[in-house]
């Protein structure tokens, strides 16, 4: 079987490298080997280095495409249109069976409706969160893809009263345990301090996303002083030789130290893994996404904070629909963590809500039971949802 799977980001490209390899183990003649050319499942399309390692072809690397914001996208219209076009002949040239769809709506309902015209069937995994901006998105939905398989329970009825056929799969990071490094061991790799509390910070996945959160947290973590360290862990499409240099013999860890306020002089550390990062952190400040699940399935406490263009935001606050930017404040319903957006989005502002989750007492133990609470909905039994999704993905292509 011949598949196109298009993961325009980090989070997506990690569940589309999930995904592949369910395929594999489903197929009733999936190869052993995991290369591309397996006479049980050849992939190709957009993707990073998890989907590469999975034996995805990736035609398109994520990050040069994975461009957030609507003035960011104009800026970048040329190059990301031209990677759409390259794209299209490689569909062209393969001829796929079938082809799934990993969020990234911007660009992959554009290239739903091109499948279409092809007569490719599509299957969408993860859906774009339509349920809180443009919901007009809809139309394309219901006349390009076959079936739409949603990770947050209330997506499923969502779409059907829409009259678009969906099935809740399970949220892939649901069955995520905590990681068995212990802290000793992790804060020898990355030349942590054991005796001090760690506050991790999370800027984000894609690079304009770290550009434009990065300073702050640096700024947060001056503020909030050398009491703590800090750890930030990167993405793989972000390269920290960007923006700082790398430490002489720490093995590829890189370190710096942050002197904005007099004498505050904050360590921060960059590691490899996010979810031991939060885990091992007594609380987190992260970056509205996937990694606020994470946070939740960690049981970290953390400040949720979002900053975009100032013409972005002027264009898109208006569609924006629902009452919450969190995502485990709307699987909750109510706010379980606060959040700080845009003019909100200040070092003094992120250290005042820290302040209150840090030490024990009813404002932390609040937090913990809301993000237990969200970590039960999110949880499934049996199959994990890379498999459901899978199962799914199978039977809409028959």
């Amino acid at each position: 079987m011949r598949l196109l799977i298009s993961a325009g980001e980090a989070s997506g490209e990690m569940h589309g490298a999930a995904l592949i390899a369910a395929l594999r183990r489903l197929l009733p003649h999936h190869a052993k080997t995991g290369c591309a050319g397996d006479p049980g499942l050849e992939c190709f399309g957009v993707g990073g280095e998890r989907m590469r390692a999975a034996g995805c072809d990736t035609v398109i690397d994520a990050h040069q495409i994975a461009v957030v914001g609507i003035a960011e996208v104009a800026r970048h219209l040329p190059r990301i249109y031209g990677e759409f076009r390259r794209l299209l002949r490689e569909v062209d040239a393969r001829r796929p069976d079938a082809a799934v769809l990993i969020d990234f709506p911007d660009f992959n309902l554009r290239l739903a409706r091109e499948l279409h015209r092809r007569g490719v069937p599509v299957v969408y995994y993860i859906s774009p969160q339509l349920w809180a901006w443009r919901e007009g998105r809809i139309r394309q939905i219901r006349q390009y893809v076959k079936k739409m398989l949603v990770i947050f329970p209330f997506e499923e009825q969502w779409y059907r009263e829409r009259g678009v056929e969906a099935e809740f799969v399970g949220h892939p990071l649901g069955e995520v345990e905590r990681p068995e490094v212990g802290r000793g061991e992790f804060a020898r790799q990355y030349g942590l301090s054991p005796e001090k509390q760690w506050i991790a910070l999370l800027p984000g996945s894609r690079r304009k996303e770290f550009a434009m959160h990065f300073r702050k947290l640096e700024e947060t973590a001056d503020v909030l002083g050398n009491e703590f360290d800090y750890v930030i862990p990167l993405a793989p499409s972000v390269h920290i030789e960007t923006w700082t240099q790398q430490r002489p013999g720490t093995g590829g860890v890189y370190a710096q130290m942050t002197a904005a306020s007099p004498g505050a002089q904050a360590r921060v550390v960059f590691t490899s893994d996010a979810r031991a990062s939060l885990a091992l952190s007594r609380a987190a400040v992260v970056a509205s996404g996937t990694a606020t699940v994470e946070a939740a399935m960690m049981g970290t406490p953390f400040v949720m904070v979002y900053r975009v263009s100032p013409l972005t935001w002027t264009l898109g606050r208006p569609l924006v629909k629902v009452p919450h930017f969190a995502m485990p404040n709307l699987i909750a319903g109510r706010e379980v963590v606060p959040e700080l957006v845009q003019s909100d989005f200040t070092a003094e502002k992120v250290v005042a809500e820290l302040r209150k989750i840090i030490p024990d007492g009813p404002e932390r133990e609040r937090m913990l039971a809301g993000l237990a609470e969200v970590r039960e909905k999110l949880r499934g039994s049996g199959m994990s949802a890379a498999d459901r999704a899978a199962e799914a993905v199978l039977k809409a292509i028959g």
